[in-house]
């Protein structure tokens, strides 16, 4: 099977990454009750077999299926279905989507309005330098690296420690929330401009169009991910390419 790798939403055809088509896949498989409760899932090499994907590919997607809370990893034993429609409230690392979003709203939007009041040249200077990297870059692993470390940058200009240290606790979580939004919700040049929105505001030292800014910024953060969760599955996964290139 040669997943498809693009499907149409509307009368837009819109690229989907391989990833995504196994992830869209598998889930249908798990929702249609192909694979049910309890059952173990192929192994990577069969999966891989199957679906003409790299091992990369399939674990991105496996990783996904278990944030969703549709499946649970066993080492040395596989991959077991947990559920046979997502849960609500992904986790990631350590957090429930949740959890983090509520801190994030009560620590980065005020951390917003911090840094744009105490924000030093030097400050402005790296989240520029970030920002423009952030929007050159195509890689989507590289481009989650630089996303943290920009939340990071803004709560270093609060010129506050402790902000700091919060985000500091929280950065895997965010590392792998960023991955799976862009992954799933082609997030990365929404996040570019939001980003830019937000150092705009540091720029002119407005506190209320930074707070404003960040946000928006996680409105959009929380509408993708609700989106990505709880959308109806369409399964394009059996649709073969034209001549496509396998993953």
């Amino acid at each position: 099977m040669n997943l498809s790798d693009s499907q149409t939403a509307g009368s837009v055809p819109r690229r989907i990454s391989a990833m995504e088509a196994v992830l869209g896949h598998l889930r249908g498989a798990i929702e249609r009750g192909e694979y049910a409760v309890g059952d173990k899932l192929p192994s990577e090499a069969e999966l891989c077999r199957r679906l003409e994907v790299s091992r990369p590919v399939l674990r991105e997607a496996l990783r996904a299926l278990q944030t969703m809370g549709l499946t649970v990893s066993r080492t040395g034993k596989g991959t077991f279905v947990l559920s046979n429609g997502p849960v609500e409230d992904p986790t990631f690392g350590d957090y429930a989507a949740s959890d983090l979003l509520e801190v994030r709203r009560h620590v980065e939007i005020p951390v917003a309005g911090y840094a744009a009041a105490r924000r030093t040249p030097e400050d402005l200077d790296h989240l520029a330098h970030l920002l423009e990297r952030m929007e050159r870059e195509t890689d989507t692993t590289a481009w989650v690296a630089m996303d943290t470390l920009f939340h990071l940058a803004v709560a270093q200009a609060a010129q506050n420690p402790v902000f700091r240290r919060v985000i500091e606790e929280i950065r895997d979580a965010l590392a792998r929330q960023s991955a799976f939004l862009n992954e799933l919700g082609g997030r990365r040049e929404q996040s570019n401009r939001e980003h830019r929105a937000i150092v705009e505001a540091l720029v002119d030292g407005s506190a209320h169009d930074a707070t404003e800014a960040m946000a928006h910024h996680l409105d959009r953060v929380e509408t993708t991910l609700t989106a990505i969760v709880l959308s109806e599955h369409t399964d394009s996964a059996d649709t073969p390419t034209e001549g496509g290139p396998k993953a």
